[in-house]
């Protein structure tokens, strides 16, 4: 089982290289960093995880994680580097695809791009999105995202992400592209779009018995849509409670999981490098197994 580890970073919370290099020495497989762009004043949204419903106050203050990941490329050498998740409509696809392959690049091809449509209207309004077409805007945008990484002069003419036949470099290291995994949590919906148009699926808080249940059908759903299901990659946010012991990690292993990512709690309020400290016995109980 892969070991990741999942940090909130602002200001407050360290050098993104540091934090980083900690997680690599530690032995996790990857690191990753969430992103909100910002955070509206006034907004009607009930956030279920929060006690008063209140969207927590450092979503406004997030690193940009691009950002983070340039500089968590500079200090590592084999941790992979991903986003957890990118909120890819409410980004610039071609500007999305350059930053993306330039971190790859540099990296050595250690991308993970994480991708989700955003659960916050308000946000999504802000930056421009229609949030009731949100989930069409990100398929659009990953499809464009493969064009621009691995081809010039292409073009994309979607209902909503448009552009004529241009060229765009660098290309990533990975080709065709960096994985994309889908940062949904419903898997109501989540599972055909997955199948669909992803490379794998990580989302927050899966439990066992729902690993168990929803990953033979991704498969399934795969296979019809031509794709090859062997090689969709399933991974799990676990974004608070205790830490996973020897029996739960071998459960999501025979579930078809492939990859842990824990989040370290309080990255976002003081030293990240501690926090993902805290996390590194998951990492020692994983090896054992």
């Amino acid at each position: 089982m892969k070991i990741g580890v999942l940090t909130f970073l602002t200001a407050q919370s360290g050098d993104p290289g540091a934090i980083a290099r900690e997680a690599e020495n530690l032995g996790f497989e990857s690191f990753f960093v969430a992103e909100h762009l910002c955070l509206p004043s006034a907004y009607s949204t009930y956030y279920p995880r929060s006690k008063d419903g209140k969207v927590p106050e450092f979503y406004a203050r997030l690193i940009d994680p691009f950002v983070a990941l340039a500089i968590a490329a500079h200090t590592t050498s084999t941790i992979k580097l991903g986003t957890g998740i990118c909120l890819l409509p409410e980004r610039n696809v071609i500007e999305t695809a350059k930053v993306t392959a330039s971190i790859d690049l540099y990296s050595g091809g250690r991308l993970i791009l994480g991708v989700g449509a955003g659960w916050f209207p308000e946000e999504a309004r802000a930056m421009g999105v229609d949030f009731a077409r949100r989930w069409r805007h990100l398929r659009e945008g990953v499809e464009a995202l493969r064009l621009l990484w691995s081809k010039d002069d292409v073009a994309y003419e979607g209902e909503i992400v448009r552009f004529p036949p241009l060229k765009l470099g660098p290309k990533p290291v990975q080709q065709p592209g960096p994985p994309i995994l889908l940062g949904a949590h419903d898997p109501k919906y989540a599972l055909k779009r997955v199948a669909r148009y992803a490379d794998g699926w990580c989302p927050g808080g899966l439990s066992v018995e729902k690993a168990r249940e929803c990953i033979p059908q991704i498969r399934a759903m795969a296979q019809e849509y031509g794709r090859d299901a062997a090689r969709l990659e399933f991974s799990v946010l676990l974004m608070g409670g205790a830490p996973p012991n020897a029996e739960t990690i071998r459960q999501y292993q025979e579930a078809g999981v492939s990859r842990l990512v824990i989040a370290a709690a309080g990255s976002q309020a003081g030293d990240a490098v501690k926090a993902v400290r805290e996390c590194a016995a998951v990492v020692e109980t994983a090896a054992r197994i």
